[in-house]
């Protein structure tokens, strides 16, 4: 019998979580703990544990979700329209707008062929070698990372497309032992470039918003400004050495890439001069990095401004409501994150988050007492980190671990700002430890230029890299910072 039906519905997973959800529901709580907190939490982990399952599209589980928490009263809702309300409270959030609407702005950068241009552009000004090749995609991916909140779409619809080409040009092909000329090389680099360049821009990630609202719950403002202060140092340094990295450790048989440079200008050549929308394009994201970097000053919220953005890219013609309409991902986010981050929310204001950090970390207290914060802070990122091995999304692992971490960390004395960084952080530069622990990976991966050993031994060492320099260059420049 098949466990699966034509339209993706994986029914026996379902039905296995509804019946362990509904036999977890009638379960007394937990002393100390309200039964509404429960209730909630355990609506919290089926909904992640169907995500994790892909029971359906990560929308629609997030509509079943919604469902599920107005028809039982989880948050203790006295009426049923105080049940929907809660159920549908957070789909007038600022953060979730933010990624909605940057999403629909980052369309115009594929839509307008500026992504690639940039990109060809970065080649052609250091691609005469194999590795200068990886650092030229790194400085595009980076360019265009502010804007662009999916680095599924940055890395694979934009960057992969090229990198593809080049290796092909070079005769490494995917489907033989070719691939290890300079294809294995490339597809390896840009993966992991692409999670550094996530966690140094808040709106480079989707996760990366969704950490700041988790933040916020437990005490942490973090800006768009404030990220950029925290991740850049940092950050700059793994963009310089994880292509080095990469390099020592899937070594490409081809070192000099002296055609390259001629190769991008030829394609260059075929895109003509740059367009009029290209130029919209360029001057919007100009506008976006001023309003998100000194829109305090001047009286404008981060998502009042993305929709200052957005406005200007439809009164121009650079895009049409019917690109908007058909931006997918866009609209998959508004309603999966409205679950999410809605339940998130009520774990918190019922004092699950506060009940659970206290008895975890009256736990660890016992055993890491005395022990200095820093080393505290290392084992708890560590066990945070490689948990993205049971994820198979990235911001379900956000959604389901993050609070609980920085909630843990702080009752066990971390100062809390340096903690909600580093989960953050650590929340994109865990995406390449697989081919299936980000949205990304089946491209890369599907694409055939990496063998799976290859990818998890290259992911695992890189991340240990990262963690290296996050733990000393990033802890230094905080501590300059004054965050701790």
């Amino acid at each position: 019998m098949k466990s699966t039906t034509t339209y993706g519905l994986r029914w026996l997973s379902l039905l296995l979580i509804v019946i362990v959800a509904t036999v977890a529901w009638f379960q007394p709580a937990p002393a100390g703990l309200k039964p509404e907190a429960w209730h909630t939490a355990v609506l919290f982990i089926a909904t992640i544990v169907c995500i994790v399952a892909d029971v359906l599209p990560i929308g629609a589980i997030g509509i079943l979700g919604i469902t599920a928490f107005a028809l039982t009263y989880a948050s203790g809702a006295a009426s049923p329209d105080k049940a929907i309300q809660a159920a549908l409270s957070e789909l007038n959030s600022s953060i979730i707008w933010l990624i909605v609407v940057a999403f629909m702005v980052a369309r115009g950068f594929i839509k307008t062929g500026l992504g690639r241009r940039i990109a060809l552009l970065m080649i052609r000004l250091l691609g005469k070698r194999t590795l200068g090749l990886a650092y030229g995609l790194a400085v595009a991916d980076l360019i265009l990372a502010p804007a662009m909140p999916s680095n599924t779409a940055r890395c694979g619809g934009v960057i992969y497309p090229i990198a593809d080409s080049l290796a092909r040009s070079y005769q490494s092909f995917p489907e033989n032992e070719s691939r290890s000329k300079i294809g294995t090389f490339l597809i390896m680099c840009i993966g992991n470039i692409n999670d550094t360049t996530a966690a140094m821009f808040m709106t480079a990630y989707t996760g990366n918003l969704l950490a700041v609202k988790l933040a916020a719950n437990a005490g942490v403002a973090i800006t768009w400004g404030s990220w950029l202060a925290a991740s850049v140092v940092p950050c700059l340094v793994s963009l310089l050495l994880v292509p080095l990295c990469v390099y020592w450790i899937a070594r490409p048989e081809i070192r000099n890439t002296a055609d390259a440079p001629a190769m991008a200008q030829a394609e260059l050549h075929k895109l003509g001069p740059v367009s009029r929308s290209e130029w919209l394009m360029l001057l919007t994201v100009a506008l976006l990095l001023v309003l998100w970097i000194f829109g305090g000053m001047l009286g404008i919220d981060p998502t009042t401004a993305s929709f200052v953005g957005l406005s200007f890219l439809l009164l121009t013609g650079v895009l049409s409501w019917d690109d908007i309409k058909k931006e997918q991902g866009a609209w998959d986010t508004l309603v999966w994150f409205a679950a999410l981050l809605m339940m998130a929310n009520q774990l918190k204001n019922l004092g699950f988050m506060t009940w659970f950090g206290d008895l975890v970390g009256g736990s660890l207290a016992h055993v890491m007492g005395g022990s200095n914060w820093i080393f505290i802070m290392l084992l708890l990122n560590a066990a945070y980190l490689y948990a993205h091995y049971f994820f198979a999304s990235g911001n379900a692992q956000i959604v389901a671990l993050y609070s609980v971490f920085l909630s843990v960390g702080i009752s066990l004395g971390i100062p809390p700002a340096p903690m909600a960084f580093m989960l953050a952080f650590s929340s994109s530069l865990s995406c390449s430890l697989t081919q299936y622990t980000h949205a990304r990976g089946p491209i890369l991966y599907g694409a055939g230029y990496v063998p799976t050993s290859v990818w998890w031994r290259t992911g695992f060492v890189v991340s240990i890299l990262n963690q290296i320099i996050f733990f000393t260059v990033g802890l230094v420049w905080w501590r300059m910072l004054g965050l701790f």
